[in-house]
Order: structure tokens, then C-alpha cells, then sequence
């Protein structure tokens, strides 16, 4: 949240007028949890709008739930739950926070979601967190936000970006969609 405020703070020196906080898988679980503590905290004026790009949002790697089958139809393209356990980890040591959306923002609840600023949220089609981001989606729709849904057909996670240079056109149409929202 330092850095959010930071850059609000000096929006006129950076020579910027909207800020759109924004990040690729865990980064993007930060943008997704910077935006619900915003919020929380009553400086949603501080944010335009919320980019998030294959998020992994759940900390559901260890469970099979029906809502989110990618997490084991996707197991092994690329990344594994076991990667993602071990990811899961830096963000919550102690697992105390489980089920805290600032945490993992899937388990945010309507309540938490309404008033927030515009969204994209961009999944890959052969990503574990395609599901989750795909539910955070819709449950951003249900609580009234304005929110965009992308899914990259036939990529795995961050495929889009992680390989700029084989995927041209893929990488073109994710910067084109990043520049114009």
C-alpha cells in the first residue's frame, strides 16, 4: 500500500493522471488484494482501475473443488500444485490466512468487491488458476463492478508474456489490451 500511496502522491511529478495497478500471477493476486485494501482502508480514490494477469488466487492447490477444475485438468502444463504450495507459503507461512481475501482475494465476498474500481482479468486457457480468476471474474460482475474478461486460448500460465518472442501476436494483443484500459 506504500507504493500506491507513493505514486498518488506524486501522480503530477511521474507526470501520470490514472493509476492502474496491475501484475502477472502472484503479482497479480497483489493487485486483486491492493485494490480490496483500498477499500478497506477508504483510498479507493487512489486507483483507476485494476489489471490482473493469471492470477493465483485461491491457495486451493492441495484440494480438489468442483469450482475450479483447472487446478488439476491444468496440473503439470508448465507449473504444479506442488509449485503452487510452495509459493503459497511465502505469502502465508503459518497458513493463518487461508480463507483472508486480502490474502487470497477468491474468497472476497460481494460486500468486499462492491464499489471497486474497474477490472481486467486475463487467465490463460492451460493455467492451474484459470478457474480462480475465471470465479473472480464473475463475482466481481455480481457485485456491480465494471470488469473485462480475457481468456488466452491454447497458453499456459503468463504465456502470454513468459514467451514474448514465440507467441508475437499473443504478446502484441496482451500489450494492446493492457495500453488501452
Amino acid at each position: 500500500m506504500s507504493g500506491l500511496q507513493w505514486t498518488f502522491d506524486n501522480k503530477a511529478t511521474l507526470g501520470i493522471s490514472t493509476i492502474v495497478v496491475s501484475g502477472e500471477s502472484g503479482g497479480g493476486n497483489l493487485s486483486l488484494a491492493v485494490g480490496l485494501k483500498a477499500k478497506k482502508d477508504d483510498k479507493l480514490d487512489q486507483i483507476d482501475g485494476v489489471y490482473a494477469m493469471c492470477p493465483s488466487i485461491s491457495n486451493a492447490w492441495a484440494n480438489k473443488i468442483p469450482e475450479l477444475p483447472s487446478l488439476y485438468e491444468n496440473d503439470d502444463y508448465f507449473m504444479n500444485c506442488s509449485m503452487l504450495g510452495a509459493f503459497a507459503v511465502a505469502y502465508d507461512p503459518a497458513h493463518e490466512n487461508d480463507r483472508n481475501p486480502l490474502c487470497w482475494p477468491y474468497f472476497a465476498e460481494t460486500q468486499d468487491l462492491q464499489g471497486l474500481p474497474p477490472h481486467v482479468i486475463s487467465v490463460n486457457e492451460l493455467d492451474l488458476g484459470r478457474d480462480e480468476g475465471l470465479a473472480y471474474y464473475r463475482k466481481l460482475m455480481a457485485a456491480g463492478v465494471s470488469v473485462y474478461s480475457r481468456t488466452v486460448n491454447g497458453t499456459c500460465h503468463g504465456a502470454d508474456m513468459i514467451f514474448r518472442k514465440a507467441l508475437p501476436e499473443v504478446f502484441g494483443a496482451t500489450v494492446l489490451l493492457s495500453s488501452s484500459t
